[in-house]
């Protein structure tokens, strides 16, 4: 048949799943094991020794001391008169049998006398009876006897499959396979160990200071604060709130690189597990059907069971109906595994009734409570991981059939559903690698030769930064969370702060210094949202670059109603997608010196705000789809430069308004669409700088060249083919740029500007250089490649400024000049 094993084996499980079976799952396999058993042990002795034994029915007897040799069930056949026999032993129907054999005539002469058989006498007497045994053994003997030890193991075998069903199921197998496996390295991390480990030295250190030392420390706040809420300033709307001080705990060792490496995969893991597995309630409701099914099968094995176990008996009449062939139409039978089966089947029916009743205390489990919610309060309450979420549908579920098993395991996995703990891991894991000595390998000196670091996508900020006392500049890129304590006030040097979508936080003491030496903060966002509220309170800032997303929608959640307290704010650069200029800018008018905004193309409509920032000097409108120069801008009376770059502005007619603005001294209007300067220009007194380049100037008007002041043009990339003879007024001229234009001969009167230092000439038409060009002597930068030259005067020797770095010629064209010359030019 098969063994006992071999069937048992149905009822395994991977042994990483024990975790997720509860106590009553286990009963309930072990109660199956013993129906396994029962059903097997009937079968072997059912295939084995089960048979019965038949006698034929005698009508009458003429020795009734006969009788007292014979089996109890059959001694009423023998009796010799018509006294109905002894029945209270024998079935109803034996009993029936008997009666009607007992009423019917004798046939013969008397009692003494034996019937002669009917049938045809043979010798095959043993044959017969075996003949007749297996005859009456399947038509006498109930089915139920013969199919029990049959029927038990089936059922036996599907209640087994019924119970581990949700771990074989293809849909629900993967997601338990993977939850086991995540729970079962969460549980053995050193991670786990260290973090609780460093919770229950907090929480010590806690209690001591409570009993020995609480006068010392008067601000605490849940961890659950300290570690998710963004520290605000001491102000009549922004309050901070209070840090909590606790005593450093003794360290622990060190998480080696390996096992920190190891957590933050766990960290994803989790989270991505977290997000598959709580969409669906798929594992709960298959755990409860299969419960249910259980529970009706334990209805139905019942209900028909305790039907037919009535109906086994050791006595049974037989009718098999081969009268021709034993002389015999009844025979009274005996079967001999009657006792035992009884016995077997009222010890199944005992272990159904038991597992019924574990059947009914899991439907009672599953419903008593909401299994689809699982809350952390208990492990949020003994731990200083107040963060932990809760969770719901699978994920919920899986954690209570955990719990059933050891609570231990649901909070180890807790850890690595908190935020707190993955920042803690990553602040350990960072400050690890990125120690001081790397940081000062990091560290170079830029344009302006400060001391510059930048970090870019780092978990956070090391704490190793605030050593490096000397940093004058300090830049942050895509770092998910920044916290700044209180060691920055050790970078007594640093004045500026890059912040390039880098949420940060501050502790008090820390925003007390930022708010003292801070004087440049740039600020790069998302979302409007993203910027930090206490950088509104650095009374100490004098320029502020905000970059991200501003448009009309978030303009009143930008918070610049709070600039106000920007006392000593000078420069405020923003970059966004504005149609309109905040009116809260102009809170700011008493003390802005400098506005730059850069949009992305979005048009800007509306700037009447500008009339009122009359303390504007600088003034940058670049990208903002302008296409005239706006009306607000003649009202700023100190402006001195205007930037106007790269928007859609054809004509500049309103600049004859820009002689009212008496201190403008630098214009640019430069990858615009201008096709002409009106003569209106000369007017413009007091203008030094113009710088007009990228536009579609054909022509230039001689009025440009009356600007007393003007010290430097940029004419480069338009259409111009002429340059005016009036260019010899500029006798303050130092910088002439007129690259890629269409000029085809550089009048002489332009090298009596005797001032010019620099002269862009490139990329034109020009077919040679008038020897002239020697009077420029101050002259340090010369363009001339992309023209039509043949040859360079030997002149250029007299500009002994001119050095071979700064002459952008063709080579073969410096090969033209002198040897002294060139010898000249080439020297240091």
């Amino acid at each position: 048949m098969f063994s006992l094993t071999e069937v048992a084996s149905l009822n395994d499980i991977q042994p990483t799943y024990r975790i997720l079976k509860p106590w009553w799952d286990v009963f309930m396999d072990y109660i199956g094991v013993i129906m396994l058993m029962l059903a097997i042990f009937s079968g072997t002795m059912q295939l084995s020794k089960d048979q019965v034994a038949c006698l034929p029915i005698l009508e009458e007897s003429t020795n009734p001391k006969e009788a007292q040799n014979l089996p109890e069930c059959s001694t009423s056949l023998l009796t010799t008169a018509p006294t109905p026999a002894p029945t209270k032993d024998l079935p109803d129907s034996v009993a029936h049998e008997l009666l009607n054999t007992q009423s019917t005539p004798l046939k013969g002469e008397g009692m003494k006398s034996q019937p002669e058989p009917r049938g045809r006498k043979t010798n095959l007497d043993y044959q017969q009876y075996i003949f007749v045994n297996q005859m009456c053994y399947h038509d006498a003997l109930p089915w139920y006897n013969k199919y029990f030890p049959y029927l038990a193991l089936i059922h036996t075998i599907m209640l087994m499959v019924s119970s581990n069903f949700w771990f074989k199921y293809p849909k629900t197998s993967s997601k338990i396979e993977h939850f086991v496996s995540i729970l079962g390295r969460c549980f053995e991390s050193p991670w786990t160990t260290k973090a609780l480990s460093e919770t229950a030295c907090e929480d010590s250190e806690e209690n001591k200071q409570r009993f020995t030392s609480g006068a010392v420390y008067k601000k605490h706040v849940s961890s659950e604060d300290s570690s998710q809420s963004t520290p605000l300033m001491e102000t009549p709307t922004v309050q901070f709130p209070t840090e909590k001080l606790i005593a450093e705990a003794p360290s622990l060792t060190t998480l080696d690189k390996k096992d920190g490496e190891q957590a933050k995969a766990l960290f994803e893991k989790v989270r991505k597990f977290r997000a598959h597995i709580e969409d669906s309630d798929f594992i709960y409701k298959l755990y409860v059907a299969q419960t249910a099914i259980k529970a009706l099968k334990i209805i139905l094995i019942l209900s028909y069971t305790s039907t037919f176990a009535a109906h086994i008996s050791f006595c049974h009449i037989c009718h098999p109906k081969i009268e021709s062939l034993t002389g015999y139409d009844r025979f009274i039978c005996t079967h001999n595994m009657a006792f035992m089966l009884r016995k077997l089947l009222f010890t199944f029916m005992a272990m159904i009734c038991l597992y019924g009743l574990v059947c009914l205390y899991t439907l009672y489990w599953l419903f008593r409570r909401p299994l689809k919610e699982y809350s952390f309060e208990k492990v949020r309450e003994e731990s200083s991981f107040s963060d932990i979420p809760d969770v719901k549908n699978d994920f919920a579920f899986l954690l209570h059939m955990v719990d059933q098993y050891d609570q231990l395991y649901s909070k180890r996995f807790g850890v690595f559903l908190s935020e707190v703990s993955e920042n803690k891991l990553r602040e350990i894991s960072l400050n690890h690698e990125w120690t001081f000595e790397k940081l000062r390998q990091h560290v170079t000196s830029n344009a302006q030769d400060e001391q510059e670091l930048h970090l870019f996508m780092l978990s956070g900020l090391p704490n190793a930064v605030f050593d490096l006392t000397d940093l004058e500049v300090l830049k942050l890129e895509l770092i998910p969370e920044v916290r700044i304590s209180a060691k920055v006030s050790q970078m007594t040097n640093l004045r500026e702060l890059h912040l390039y979508n880098c949420p940060a936080k501050v502790e008090q003491s820390a925003f007390t210094f930022l708010r003292d030496h801070l004087r440049c903060l740039h600020i790069k966002f998302t979302d409007v949202a993203e910027i930090p509220t206490w950088i509104y309170l650095l009374r100490s800032l004098k320029e502020l670059n905000l970059i991200g997303n501003l448009n009309s929608e978030h303009n009143k959640m930008i918070g610049l109603e709070s600039l106000r307290d920007l006392r000593h704010l000078r420069t405020l650069y923003l970059k966004s997608n504005l149609n309109k200029i905040p009116t809260n800018l102009t809170e700011l008018s008493p003390h802005l010196v400098k506005l730059v905004i850069h949009n992305d193309g979005t048009k800007l409509l509306v700037l009447n705000s500008l009339k009122k920032m009359t303390s504007l000097v600088d003034l940058d409108l670049q990208n903002c789809d302008l296409e005239r120069i706006p009306h607000a801008i003649f009202s700023l009376a100190n402006l001195q430069e205007l930037d106007l770059k790269n928007n859609n502005i054809r004509t500049i007619e309103e600049i004859i308004s820009f002689q009212h603005l008496r201190r403008l001294v630098c214009l640019k209007l430069w990858y615009n669409k201008i096709n002409a300067i009106p003569p209106s220009i000369g007017l413009v007194k007091s203008l030094e700088s113009l710088i007009i380049c990228h536009n579609k100037l054909e022509t230039l008007p001689p009025a440009l060249f009356h600007l007393p002041k003007l010290r430097h043009i940029d004419l480069s990339n338009n259409s111009i083919s002429s340059i005016p003879v009036e260019v010899g007024h500029l006798h303050n001229l130092q910088h002439f740029a007129i690259t890629g234009n269409k000029v085809e001969v550089l009048p002489n009167q332009l090298f009596k500007c005797s001032k010019l230092k620099v002269l862009l000439v490139g990329h034109n038409s020009i077919t040679s250089i008038p020897e002239s060009i020697g009077q420029l002597v101050q002259l340090s930068q010369l363009e001339l490649k992309g023209n039509c030259l043949d040859c360079l005067p030997f002149q250029l020797g007299q500009c002994h400024l001119l050095r071979k770095n700064l002459l952008f010629v063709e080579d073969h064209l410096f090969d033209t000049l002198p040897l002294e010359v060139k010898e000249s030019i080439s020297s240091d």
